[in-house]
């Protein structure tokens, strides 16, 4: 009892020292990200821009993301997040508030690209970051803590972006003020983040030798006992794995529902009837759900015998979805399959984020994590594309949203078939317990 309990006090101090400051980071990260949704409100009526104009720029962050993710993430093994996570904050702030001054495609795309290529690397190196200080007993829990930024980004993010639209004045329109206010407090996070980031447990003098020690020796140990198993990948052993392949297809799934709703379901509840203010509150109210969703995935998720059949059965239930947002379009009834989309979409992401510890550590988890999260976030150029070319051949969101749901469901049924099976039935066969799978 004494040693539970010595146990989880470490946890909980480290899990509150890291764990908020990441989730602040994360938040403004996706701010950034897919403000670009409530700017294209009044933006694209401004600068001419037609949906295939903007979901053509919206992709190009993808471009420059995908391209340096792998070597962003080993950079960061070797240089440390401090350092590493601190340089991406800080970069990607200054391009996102550098949006506030598009004057056209050409510009928009050009530095849609740049802000990916300054984002490269965040969320693939948190995950490792988190593995670097989490015992696998812990970690589906922490994942999904510090995912709940995502929905809850949503939640906060859209009433904020469409509140800071209000702003007019000096020479500038709404969605400029919007990208500019919006890219300061990134900067801002990013320069706090060098000093109050750890690297390792090593190096945590808020922890006591005791904690220090204890800890190191419990991730250490489980570092040997999976590289005994499945043994020791390189990075480039990692990277052409199967079953990293695998995951990377079905995180394009994921990808491709995420960002191809995310960025055009402000549009489709704006259609409605409301105003540019209201859309935002509106908006949230899926994602509040989805917050819920986070939370449930994460609790199921450390008690999953088979997380396999539990993460896709779960985005399959999302591409249902995201059909039924196709098939109502824009009616306040929407936000009933809507909200059933995100409630499955982001209990699926912490149920997911498990795999690849399951079976990769060191070097071949930095690669790996980030080659998936690279590979995957191809959906976002695939979704937002889909949906915005199909808008105007049609002049309506029902057959992009409705090609969204097939190409989820199709990655759903792949992680249920083609899942890390086998290696979670050979931790069992070696007595380990299914919360220690986590």
């Amino acid at each position: 009892m004494a040693d539970d309990t010595f146990e989880q006090a470490t946890i909980r101090k480290v899990a509150w020292r890291l764990l908020p400051f990441l989730f602040l980071m994360f938040i403004w990260c996706l701010i950034d990200r897919v403000n670009l949704a409530f700017a294209a409100l009044t933006m694209n009526a401004d600068l001419g821009f037609t949906s295939t104009t903007y979901s053509l720029g919206a992709s190009f962050f993808f471009l420059g993301y995908c391209t340096v993710e792998v070597p962003s993430n080993l950079l960061l093994e070797r240089y440390g997040a401090r350092l590493w996570l601190s340089r991406i904050m800080i970069s990607w702030g200054v391009v996102s508030a550098s949006m506030a001054f598009i004057t056209g495609i050409y510009s928009f795309c050009v530095l849609r690209a740049l802000l990916g290529f300054a984002e490269a690397g965040f969320f693939p190196g948190v995950i490792l970051y988190l593995t670097l200080w989490f015992p696998r007993a812990y970690r589906a829990r922490v994942i999904s803590a510090f995912l709940l930024s995502v929905p809850l980004t949503s939640a906060f993010g859209a009433p904020l972006a469409t509140s800071l639209m209000a702003i007019h004045g000096w020479g500038m329109r709404s969605w400029q003020w919007l990208f500019l206010l919006e890219g300061i407090p990134s900067v801002l996070i990013g320069v706090v983040a060098l000093w109050y980031l750890t690297d390792r447990p090593s190096k945590a003098h808020w922890l006591h030798p005791a904690e220090r020690e204890w800890l190191e020796r419990t991730l250490a140990g489980e570092r040997d006992e999976l590289e005994a198993t499945h043994g020791a990948f390189s990075a480039w052993r990692a990277m052409i794995q199967p079953r990293v392949l695998a995951l990377c297809l079905v995180y394009i799934g994921s990808g491709t529902i995420s960002y191809g709703v995310a960025y055009f379901m402000p549009q489709i509840i704006k259609g409605i009837g409301l105003s540019v203010f209201a859309t935002g509150f509106v908006t949230a109210i899926p994602a509040v759900v989805g917050v819920a969703g986070m939370l449930t995935g994460g609790w199921a998720s450390d008690r999953a015998s088979d997380k396999r059949l539990l993460c896709g059965s779960v985005l399959m239930i999302a591409a249902v979805g995201v059909a039924g947002v196709g098939w109502i379009g824009s009616s306040w009834w929407v936000l009933l399959p809507a909200s059933l989309m995100a409630f499955f979409l982001e209990a699926f992401r912490p149920t997911f984020w498990t795999l690849p510890s399951i079976f990769l550590s060191r070097s071949g988890a930095a690669a790996g994590i980030a080659l998936i999260n690279s590979v995957g976030n191809l959906g976002g150029v695939i979704g937002p594309m889909a949906i915005g070319r199909l808008h105007d051949v049609t002049h309506g969101f029902a057959a992009g949203l409705f090609f969204v749901a097939v190409v989820t469901g199709i990655a759903a049924w792949l992680v249920i078939v083609a899942g890390p099976r086998r290696v979670a039935q050979r931790q069992m066969a070696a007595g380990l317990t299914a919360g220690d799978a986590t």
